[in-house]
């Protein structure tokens, strides 16, 4: 059992109808929430709460143009935990994340009345949008404005999945839920906690998701899209004079090209991609109304948007349900995957890798690392396909991220003196060498554990050549701990285990 449907013995066509994804209970799917879509909407429901949305950053800017706002005010306006239970994030193993604390809180506060200083007044952009807070270079990212969206329509969410659950599962299957943080009361400024009869199982709740919300990779309205699309966007600016004055000033932050070589091999050499990121990022600073500008652009392709959200969900549907079904379908079938009993999580961890790479190279099983016939080239991909499998191991599968050196990729465990960590990498990373040589000998450090597997997935000859060259340079062709699992579906590439 993976997926919601699983789990609580749903037809997936329940789902489908009621218009929720069907996530999955072992890991978090690359999926978040974007505010945007609830914007370019013909649902009243989701413009209401675009406009609920609206109406807190509101009440925050009020608050923040009065000034001293107290840190316990900060802690009750800005702190939230992460909505774990909607199973849908950038996490690599289960569904745990950071949620939204002071680091968050200080960078809103502080920044409410720049950010927002024309919030329902706009001249340019039909409205206010929560993104914009991403677009100044303040340390908000989307996963902030995915958590901080989630929390700010927590009822919203909550209503939905509880009418989900009373409509469509047992009584045994629910449970009735005291849920801090459900709704803001404007007349006491305060959030107040509601009870809600809600799905249930691995004792925690679950939350339920509308699929139209959904995108993945980035906001419609972001900041890499702003800085690549800068110049041009600068250039619809109907005023001459301000047009004028930004692009002089954008072109006195940038370095001067300078010549490269000599004689006829004399090349101009441009600014690179982080001078130029910090040449808008000043720009911006000073003209902050370029991204009313930006804004409009995005609001005028709103149809796009909406369409190209409904793609990337179609594709992470595809890769991480589709495709771990089958492959674990397939593991299934070799009966020894999941029943055979394992001394340690060592033997445990090592028996999967070599159930799944005789899975990838002889039965077929590398097509699931491929979509539309490209192969996975995000190693958090191919991580979270592997971890999906591990849904009825009896050991604890996490992403050790507290131990003071970074996170490791696994650490499977039972009890705290058998633990093994397993570094799942791409062989195209360019940082592999590095990886090998340093940093999985700092994670064992950091874990007190001396057992350690390194997995690398290749899908070309070239690739393959590479990471021979990488272990020949570093005297590791001998390593047993080092696994190389060949996905390019070439029967007569080489495979090589250590």
């Amino acid at each position: 059992m993976v997926y919601f449907s699983d789990f609580f013995q749903v037809d997936e066509n329940v789902l489908e109808n009621y218009g929720a994804l069907n996530i999955s209970l072992i890991n978090d799917l690359p999926l978040f929430i974007d505010p945007f879509l609830l914007f370019d909407t013909d649902n009243g429901k989701y413009s209401n709460l675009h406009s609920e949305i609206l109406k807190y950053l509101s009440f925050l800017k009020d608050k923040s143009e009065r000034g001293n706002v107290t840190e316990a005010q900060k802690k009750s306006w800005y702190y939230f935990s992460e909505v774990k239970q909607n199973w849908l994030g950038f996490s690599v193993t289960g569904n745990g994340g950071s949620g939204l604390g002071k680091k968050f809180a200080d960078a809103m506060s502080g920044n409410m009345h720049k950010v927002f200083s024309d919030l329902n007044q706009e001249s340019v952009s039909s409205t206010t949008h929560i993104e914009k807070v991403c677009l100044f270079d303040i340390g908000v990212g989307k996963d902030n404005i995915s958590d901080f969206t989630c929390n700010l329509i927590k009822k919203f969410f909550l209503e939905y999945t509880e009418k989900f659950a009373k409509d469509f599962l047992k009584p045994s299957q629910i449970k009735k839920i005291t849920i801090k943080k459900a709704y803001f009361e404007y007349n006491f400024q305060r959030w107040m906690s509601k009870q809600y009869d809600l799905p249930f199982i691995n004792n925690d709740f679950v939350i339920l998701t509308p699929k139209n919300i959904l995108s993945k990779d980035d906001n419609w309205i972001n900041t890499n899209d702003l800085r690549v699309n800068f110049t041009g966007i600068c250039g619809t600016i109907p005023n001459d004079q301000l047009r004028s004055e930004i692009q002089d000033f954008y072109n006195r932050q940038l370095p001067a090209p300078t010549p490269v070589g000599k004689g006829k091999n004399q090349k101009m050499k441009l600014p690179n991609q982080q001078e130029v990121a910090e040449a808008v990022a000043e720009t911006i600073e000073r003209f902050p109304q370029i991204l009313n500008y930006y804004i409009k652009i995005k609001e005028g392709e709103k149809d796009r948007a909406k369409s190209l959200s409904e793609q990337r969900v179609a594709d992470i549907i595809e890769i991480f349900k589709t495709n771990v079904r089958d492959l674990i379908s397939t593991l299934l079938s070799q009966s020894d995957f999941y029943n055979v009993p394992i001394p340690d999580s060592y033997s445990e961890s090592m028996k999967r890798i070599e159930f799944m790479r005789d899975v990838i190279e002889n039965k077929d099983g590398y097509r699931l690392f491929y979509h539309k016939n490209e192969p996975l080239k995000r190693e958090s991909d191919v991580q979270v396909i592997f971890r999906l499998t591990w849904y009825s191991s009896p050991y604890d599968v996490n992403r050790e991220v507290n131990n003071g050196r970074g996170p490791v990729d696994f650490a499977i465990s039972r009890g705290s003196s058998d633990k093994t960590l397993i570094e799942f990498k791409l062989a195209s990373n360019s940082k592999l060498k590095m990886n090998l040589a340093n940093q999985v000998k700092i994670y064992e450090d950091a874990n007190n554990t001396k057992k350690s597997i390194k997995v690398i997935l290749y899908f070309d000859n070239p690739e393959l050549q590479r990471v021979n060259k990488i272990l020949d340079e570093l005297e590791l062709q001998n390593d047993i701990n080092i696994i190389l699992i060949d996905a390019s579906g070439n029967k007569e590439s080489e495979s090589n285990v250590r």
